[in-house]
């Protein structure tokens, strides 16, 4: 089971996480981004779904276009964990 982090944690974590916004109401974090076009779009979704899945650890994510919205929590600890935290630095590492 992951734990959820506290409140401290959290905050420390998200210094980290410049271009990522908190979500108070989904205890999760959030990153827009736009692309060219449609297919550059889903190319990284594509790295970040293989990423994904090595992690053991899936966004909730909407593409429209060239626009891509991605969500991270994990469900199992009720909110914000340490694995959203290392997902969203291996995200940042595609871009």
């Amino acid at each position: 089971m992951v734990d959820r982090l506290d409140e401290e944690t959290r905050n420390e974590a998200l210094e980290a996480l410049a271009d990522w916004e908190y979500d108070a109401d989904r205890d999760a974090i959030t990153l827009s981004l736009e692309f060219d076009d449609f297919n550059e779009a889903f190319g990284f979704m594509t790295r970040v779904a293989l990423l994904a899945d090595k992690m053991d650890h899936h966004p909730e994510w909407s593409n429209v276009y060239n626009k891509l919205d991605i969500l991270l929590t994990t469900h199992d600890a009720g909110g914000l964990s340490e694995r959203d935290v290392r997902m969203a630095k291996a995200i940042d590492a595609l871009l």
